[in-house]
């Protein structure tokens, strides 16, 4: 049985806006794919630049299975921000995402409903704006094989599309390479089947 091997994501960074009584709700949503690295930096550039909005409020969702994501409300009363920014990610079935909404308080309190609506309003408008794509879920492996064993390994990449590069073609030949997932499985068993093939799994991305 196959399995779905594509996820929705959005191509470029994108913004958003939603006013309400004088505050302002500036969304940035951004495609990233590692919390440390990217979701971090971003936060850190937000922060700096609008050093003197009242919160920086986010969502986001990493991976091609969707498991791993979080919501952040910086200070906002529980559940009035983070959840509906991430509950637009979801709506839109989107991964490698992170939403951030920098709010600039207008003097007016908008109670609960109010900052749902306006949170949820933002990260709406900001993937309005955006370009969402779909992409392929990519499993990258490294290959060795004899020399005289090139034809036969080269002629199964090919029948199945795969990506090659970092070759290195002497008496012992390596290469890497990225295949769709759900095409992944039958490219190794046809691999292996050829003797002095050897096959190594570095990562899904």
């Amino acid at each position: 049985m196959l399995f779905s091997d594509s996820y929705k994501t959005i191509e470029n960074s994108c913004e958003g806006i939603y006013k309400d009584r004088g505050s302002k709700f500036l969304a940035f949503a951004f495609p990233v794919h590692k919390e440390e690295e990217e979701v971090k930096e971003h936060l850190q550039l937000l922060r700096k630049e609008h050093s003197a909005a009242n919160h920086h409020c986010y969502a986001f969702r990493i991976g091609a299975d969707k498991i791993f994501y979080r919501s952040n409300d910086d200070g906002e009363p529980s559940g009035t921000a983070g959840k509906p920014i991430f509950g637009q990610i979801l709506s839109n079935d989107l991964t490698n995402i992170l939403i951030v909404v920098v709010r600039y308080f207008g003097g007016s309190l908008l109670g609960v409903p109010g900052l749902i609506a306006a949170y949820k309003g933002a990260a709406a408008d900001a993937l309005f704006n955006s370009n969402i794509v779909e992409r392929n879920i990519m499993e990258v492996y490294e290959l060795s094989f004899p020399y005289d064993a090139m034809n036969d390994a080269m002629k199964i990449l090919k029948e199945v599309n795969a990506q090659q590069w970092d070759q290195d073609f002497q008496l012992e030949c390596k290469l890497k390479f990225s295949v769709r997932k759900n095409a992944a499985d039958d490219l190794i068993t046809r691999l292996k089947q050829n003797q002095g093939i050897e096959i190594r799994f570095i990562e899904t991305k």
